[in-house]
């Protein structure tokens, strides 16, 4: 999900899905990572996290399921300098909070340390894009190659979707 890879607490086994509702495909494609385990659970403000760990708990397989009480937004007002490292992302226009120095996401192209998230450049697209700023001068502003190349030709009256076409076409729980 976007917010894990801007931030993160150290040692945290995070899901790589893009959605929360990628959450139970991914538990029931996973239920042996699950098996015995203490899971707690963590996310922005602690209302996914309601929802996944009841998910999570009707599968019967942990030993315990809990969560972060009011989620990350709560825990880094409190510890401002505690176990929670990066941005912490949220769901308006500002894209993060930042309340450390340290950066766990990298430029989508480059791989270099990065974490200013930026809207896909092509006008059909509503994904956000990690792409440092020298990876921007050089033109690579979109979510994939499909959207960079439309980005590019700048085409005009392209039906506008919720959903980026690429983004159909990728795997709802990578494989790798």
């Amino acid at each position: 999900m976007f917010f894990f890879f801007k931030g993160k607490f150290e040692g945290a086994v995070t899901p790589d899905i893009r959605k929360f509702s990628y959450w139970p495909e991914y538990v029931d494609q996973n239920l042996s990572l699950f098996q015995d385990k203490k899971v707690i659970m963590y996310c922005t403000g602690g209302i996914r996290c309601e929802r996944g760990s009841a998910y999570l708990k009707s599968k019967g397989v942990c030993k315990d399921v809990v969560q972060l009480k009011g989620g990350i937004h709560r825990y880094i007002e409190q510890y401002p300098n505690g176990y929670f490292k990066g941005k912490l992302f949220v769901f308006d226009d500002r894209y993060t909070i930042s309340t450390n120095d340290s950066i766990v996401a990298e430029c989508s192209y480059c791989s270099k340390p990065f974490d200013k998230y930026q809207p896909c450049s092509s006008k059909h697209c509503h994904q956000l894009v990690l792409s440092c700023d020298q990876c921007r001068v050089c033109g690579k502003t979109a979510c994939c190659e499909m959207c960079q190349e439309k980005a590019t030709r700048r085409q005009e009256g392209t039906k506008v979707v919720e959903e980026c076409s690429c983004t159909k076409k990728r795997r709802r729980i990578p494989t790798d």
